[in-house]
């Protein structure tokens, strides 16, 4: 989608864009296509969310984590970064689901936080080493079903999963490494405005209210398990604070998703 609006340039009707994972939007930031976003809104966030480019807004967050089986692997014997899952003695012991836009928004954090060649290093390990998974949800349903000890994905799938059925989580637990490391990446869902739209008072009007304690609790109530962003308004209470997960310090404007898909791609994984 973002590379779509690329395309489009000038002439894209789009007024508003909201991407899942914040990588998205820088590719339309670095076009030079996005409006600044009123200071009035990213004032509605939690400190130290907004990116410094000014030009987008985080709407949700997301954290990376470790689903692992208990039944396979205690807690004790997990990786304590995963930079760690490179190392030869977690060959076909851990999956993913690369070629999603979640895992490479976790790479592209990667990236940002240790550099292009340890991050191509360890692109290459997952390429000879790891099992590879649809989406999310697949990755965790191999761990619960004991096809992997261990998988990497986001946390709200589940939480959600925990809060219904238990389906596909029943055997799993979860691992966040904290520490700042790469694993403990937070992706941001975000939201801009075309430059080019007629209709920018609405746009940013639009972006104001999702922002807004209001709308930060429609997103909390709507059982998706994501984070809040708006200054002051919980989250769902099952999850852990997100100030507590230790997070890596990464402006999320420096994300770059198009040398993720080409690291990626030279490691053969795409």
């Amino acid at each position: 989608m973002g590379q779509m609006i690329v395309a489009e340039g000038e002439a894209s009707p789009a007024d508003v864009f909201l991407t899942e994972n914040s990588p998205a939007m820088t590719v339309v930031e670095r076009a030079g296509l996005l409006a600044p976003v009123a200071a009035t809104t990213h004032g509605q966030l939690s400190e130290g969310l907004a990116p410094s480019s000014g030009l987008w807004t985080p709407i949700a967050a997301r954290s990376t984590v470790l689903v692992y089986n208990p039944a396979q692997i205690s807690a004790d014997e997990l990786p304590s970064s995963i930079m760690d899952l490179a190392s030869p003695e977690w060959a076909g012991r851990w999956g993913g689901a690369p070629g999603g836009a979640d895992f490479q928004a976790i790479v592209a954090g990667m990236l940002a936080e240790r550099g292009e060649s340890e991050t191509a290093a360890w692109l290459k390990a997952l390429a000879d080493n790891a099992e590879v998974y649809q989406n999310n949800i697949a990755t965790m349903n191999a761990v619960n079903a004991g096809q992997v000890p261990i998988g990497i994905m986001y946390h709200y799938y589940w939480y959600r999963d925990q809060a219904g059925t238990k389906e596909g989580s029943a055997n799993t637990a979860l691992h966040y490494f904290g520490g700042q490391d790469p694993g403990a990446f937070v992706s941001l869902s975000a939201g801009g405005v075309l430059a080019s739209s007629d209709m920018s008072a609405e746009a940013q009007q639009f972006l104001a209210y999702i922002t807004s304690p209001e709308g930060q609790r429609i997103l909390v109530e709507s059982g998706s398990m994501e984070y809040a962003v708006g200054a002051g308004v919980e989250s769902d209470p099952a999850l852990p604070p997100l100030a507590g997960l230790y997070a890596p310090v990464v402006d999320p404007s420096a994300l770059n998703s198009e040398t993720v898909v080409s690291l990626m791609t030279d490691a053969g994984i795409l």
